[in-house]
């Protein structure tokens, strides 16, 4: 039977990643995977992390099942990371919460959970949008439309498109909306224009899909989440979908959250159990030692305390790094505005050079970055940075 299969195309962030390991060029850059690098160009374990894993070494006494919602206390610890100890939606018990093998599976445990809701349940994403939201919620039979978002040419939000088109949706719609740090953009949604975002849903009976993956990194922990606090303030329902995996540096850890919100508690705590049976059939609990780190974190007063100043520390990195760009770019006489980098939130820019562009980076300097010229900024570094200035001034020349 397996003879008539046909290869898939590799998934092109993967493909890249493989060329970039083969890669023998002691030059070579990874601008392109979605992690976090120090100076040395190393994804390092947090302070914290390490020192929440020692101790349980010496605390943890079981490694049973814990059920398909995973460890009720770390649950209860990301909500109130998420929404703040004192929300309403937390005192009203209108949220419940279940523990992921990473964002991807809290995207996709969602959509099954919607999927179950409405046999011809529409969600909007943005274009541009992760591009693994698509298979994810494409892949559990969810029908996807889409919403301008970025405008590649200007490199800010279309955000009166994107209300105007918005504006078709039909009540009982969902809208994926990023919570922060847009990937692949940078752009992000501000305060005045997440409160627009919130009529026109509170005006229509749509509801909001929060993806939620890089808290923290933006401008702070509480400053990321005002748009989720915001909707879960003004809605009746919402769904969220959060990751450990940036934040905390547990990217192979897999450790995600999913909430829904409802109406009053009963409604929720409905919903609740129609989430658990979806994944129950799907891989039944999720795995305990992420999850079982961050709860150390976040339940222990001086690490959780580590954690946010470690967190401070890659935030503010990353925005030193934007501004470093921009301002060695115009030194180096490039006849091109690059000013919006620093104006952009999180991990992630699209330089707005061509693919060509892009390829002769890699094949000339090992420079590698994804095809729509979507680069990660925290891979660049100090020692590195004027030869990556460098390359890029001479392709733009060269081929502009």
């Amino acid at each position: 039977m397996f003879e008539a299969l046909n290869p898939l195309p590799q998934d092109p962030i993967l493909a890249m990643m493989a060329r970039y390991q083969r890669d023998e060029d002691p030059r070579k850059l990874d601008l392109g995977i979605g992690v976090y690098k120090d100076e040395q160009g190393n994804t390092p374990i947090m302070q914290a992390v390490q020192k929440a894993e020692q101790l349980l070494l010496l605390k943890e006494t079981t490694k049973s099942y814990m059920g398909p919602a995973g460890s009720a206390g770390f649950n209860r610890l990301i909500a109130e990371l998420v929404f703040g100890k004192k929300h309403q939606v937390i005192k009203d018990n209108r949220v419940i919460s279940a523990q992921t093998p990473g964002g991807c599976g809290a995207l996709r445990m969602g959509a099954e959970f919607l999927r179950g809701l409405n046999d011809t349940s529409r969600i909007w994403v943005s274009t541009p949008t992760w591009a693994n939201h698509l298979p994810l919620l494409g892949g559990a039979g969810l029908e996807i439309a889409e919403y301008p978002y970025y405008d590649y040419a200007e490199k800010t939000l279309q955000f009166d498109a994107m209300m105007a088109t918005l504006e078709k949706a039909s009540a009982g719609d969902f809208v994926l909306i990023h919570g922060c740090c847009h990937n692949p953009s940078g752009a992000d949604l501000s305060r005045e224009q997440w409160q627009a975002v919130a009529a026109l849903l509170e005006r229509k009976g749509l509801i909001p899909f929060i993806d939620m993956a890089y808290q923290g990194l933006g401008d702070g922990l509480a400053e990321d989440a005002y748009g989720v606090r915001l909707l879960a303030d003004r809605l009746p329902e919402m769904l969220v979908a959060t990751s450990c995996s940036k934040n905390f540096g547990l990217y192979r850890e897999r450790t995600g959250t999913l909430f829904l919100i409802g109406a009053n508690a009963e409604h929720t705590a409905n919903a609740g159990s129609q989430l658990f049976s979806k994944i129950r059939s799907h891989y039944s609990m999720p795995p305990s030692h992420g999850a079982a780190i961050v709860e150390t974190i976040l339940g222990d007063y001086k690490l959780s305390h580590l954690w946010q100043q470690e967190l401070q520390e890659m935030r503010e990195r990353i925005q030193y790094l934007r501004r470093s760009l921009v301002r060695k770019l115009a030194n180096a006489g490039v006849d091109r505005d690059f000013s919006f980098i620093q104006q952009q939130y999180g991990m992630f820019s699209f330089l707005g050079i061509t693919p060509e562009q892009v390829e002769q980076l890699r094949i000339k300097y090992s420079i590698y970055m994804i095809e729509s010229s979507r680069m990660n900024v925290a891979g660049l570094n100090d020692k590195r940075m004027d030869d990556f200035v460098s390359a890029l001034a001479e392709v733009l020349q060269q081929h502009s």
